[in-house]
């Protein structure tokens, strides 16, 4: 049974964000869309809001029971600058909170997982979303992304590591769940797809579906920070590069049924990803 209230999106026109405000709102519940440009978006209520602005904070808190948190982009310390705000919010009436995290990164570990330690004494109901690599990660914009139309290669230090990839819609559906249950599920979620994938695997698949050659290339810990340091800040890009390195020894080869648990059908594959992306652009 689902309860009724108003939800703050926080990065309601990002990978998650978006899909998460379409999903509610396409179950009939009120959603206040927050952006840096306060995007409109069908169904909802755009709202001006910025991490490091905390004059756009009141604003869009006001008649709000509920948060979707989606951390600051490539800040190496999220608490410092969601803290305040989470408190501010619990001040001003808000009752559940539903944070992005990651699969990587445990309650008390670096960068978000701090926000993850705080979050149970802030609310009574809550959740922290961990989700395992984005299959997003391989369309749009994004890194591997470009690398794939440009080059055919994909770029990791991950070696032979696999990954439960997941798609953001299954993100979304647990996130849905999770802001409008009757009862908020006051855990973390470590969230993936039906199968654990080298970047082999997902260079196979891409090659299959699309018919074009794409590999895998391997780089090491160092070629890798050393590449990311040229697009984010130095401490960020050793974080990530942390990440791929913790892949090629095994700390992502996993699947999990919280998926199929909580929202009643499987997670979908990697493969149905790119048959979908490759209809939508043929």
């Amino acid at each position: 049974m689902t309860t009724t209230g108003t939800t703050l999106v926080i990065g309601a026109t990002g990978t998650t964000g978006s899909r998460t405000t379409a999903q509610l709102t396409a179950a009939g519940h009120r959603v206040k869309a927050a952006s840096r440009q306060a995007t409109p978006f069908p169904g909802a209520e755009p709202v001006h809001f910025d991490w490091y602005d905390p004059a756009t904070h009141t604003a869009a808190l006001d008649g709000v029971d509920r948060v979707y948190l989606i951390p600051p982009v490539g800040e190496s310390d999220p608490a410092a600058v969601m803290l305040p705000f989470l408190q501010r919010a619990r001040t001003g009436g808000v009752h559940r909170a539903v944070l992005l995290s990651s699969s990587a990164i445990p309650e008390g570990g670096p960068a978000v997982g701090t926000v993850h330690q705080a979050l149970p004494d802030l609310f009574e109901q809550w959740a922290v979303l961990r989700p395992s690599w984005f299959m997003q990660n391989f369309t749009g914009t994004h890194a591997h992304a470009h690398s794939i139309r440009e080059d055919g290669i994909i770029w990791t230090a991950t070696d032979n590591g696999r990954v439960g990839f997941i798609d953001a819609e299954d993100i979304a559906a647990v996130a849905v769940h999770a802001l409008t249950d009757r009862t908020a599920p006051n855990t973390d979620l470590v969230l993936t797809g039906p199968e654990a994938l080298s970047y082999d695997d997902v260079a196979a698949i891409v090659t299959e579906v699309t018919g074009r050659p794409v590999a895998h290339r391997r780089l090491s810990y160092e070629q890798l920070r050393d590449r990311l340091t040229a697009l984010v800040p130095v401490e960020f890009a050793a974080m990530l590069a942390g990440m791929d390195r913790a892949i090629a020894e095994g700390a992502e080869d996993r699947v999990t049924d919280t998926v199929q648990r909580l929202t009643g059908r499987p997670p979908r594959t990697f493969r149905a990803l790119v048959e979908r992306e490759t209809q939508c652009s043929s």
